[in-house]
């Protein structure tokens, strides 16, 4: 069994993306993070997206908004966004309270400034498979992931596990390109899907998306498979200080020994997600800056 090491290739990625930055003759690429409320997880994930844009040399900012915010307020920021040609990218973090359409929020960002790829101009250029669009970035990572590996995905059976926007249906997308680190042959199932490991039992990867602890069993993976773990669960576990930890969608235990490959949680997907979105901010600029 090998496991992908998320932290040794991300690491990888910002090193290009700040040595790229480092020859821009002192232009920077800059982002700007909305978080709407306090979310614990949200606080924590953009500061972490702030804390390695500092790193790689890409301009941030963030601006924070009450839960009370009207949507006429929000769509006012981001046009002003839209409008600042300082700005390469913009990130709306999820999730919104419930009086914000998240949908309708995510589409009045610039299709050029959207690094996370949620726009519907970007996923239908993902469909069309056009090079200048950008492309969610977990899914985007877990292909960069495969293909640092070189794992080989031509002609092969990719089962997706979950159908959400920001994975499961740009995934599935991603691997029906025609591409080196494609051309295969794609199934998405879900929640609703009959006999839910007949299916996984077929993939020779499986990306599991499904957003329940330890969902995906030993049974429900064949023999040499690769397994990509997307799932981020906090469970109980009173035995640590903070009360909690960090699980995956996989039973990594008892999963991993059957695999080829397999990511682990923490320190798997997750650190390529934000890799990704330094890579789509540094994109935006130089498409912004031919």
């Amino acid at each position: 069994m090998k496991l992908i090491d998320g932290k040794i290739l991300s690491a990888e990625i910002f090193a290009e993306i700040k040595a790229e930055i480092d020859q821009l003759n002192g232009q920077r690429p800059g982002v700007t993070f909305i978080r709407v409320g306090e979310d614990p997880a949200s606080v924590y994930y953009v500061n972490a997206k702030e804390k390695r844009a500092a790193e790689v040399g890409i301009k941030s900012q963030l601006k924070v908004f009450p839960e009370t915010v009207t949507q006429d307020e929000l769509f006012a920021v981001i046009d002003a966004l839209n409008a600042d040609n300082s700005v390469h990218g913009i990130l709306v973090q999820a999730p919104l309270p419930p009086h914000l359409d998240e949908r309708a929020t995510f589409n009045r960002v610039s299709p050029d400034k959207d690094v996370d790829g949620f726009h519907s101009a970007n996923l239908g250029r993902l469909v069309q498979e056009d090079p200048e669009g950008f492309v969610a970035c977990t899914p985007a990572g877990v292909v960069e992931m495969i293909k640092r590996m070189g794992i080989q995905t031509e002609g092969k059976h990719v089962v997706v596990l979950g159908r959400s926007l920001i994975v499961g249906k740009p995934a599935g997308l991603l691997f029906m390109r025609k591409d080196a680190f494609a051309n295969s042959t794609v199934t998405v199932c879900h929640s609703r899907t009959t006999d839910l490991p007949s299916i996984t039992r077929q993939a020779d990867i499986l990306i599991a998306a499904i957003g329940r602890a330890h969902f995906v069993t030993e049974d429900m993976v064949k023999p040499g498979a690769v397994v990509i773990d997307v799932g981020i669960n906090r469970v109980d576990a009173p035995e640590r200080k903070q009360g909690y930890k960090i699980v995956g969608d996989v039973h990594f235990d008892t999963v991993a020994p059957k695999c080829q490959a397999i990511t682990p949680v923490p320190g798997g997907v997750g650190l390529m997600t934000v890799a990704m979105l330094m890579a789509n901010t540094l994109k935006a600029f130089k498409q912004a800056n031919p």
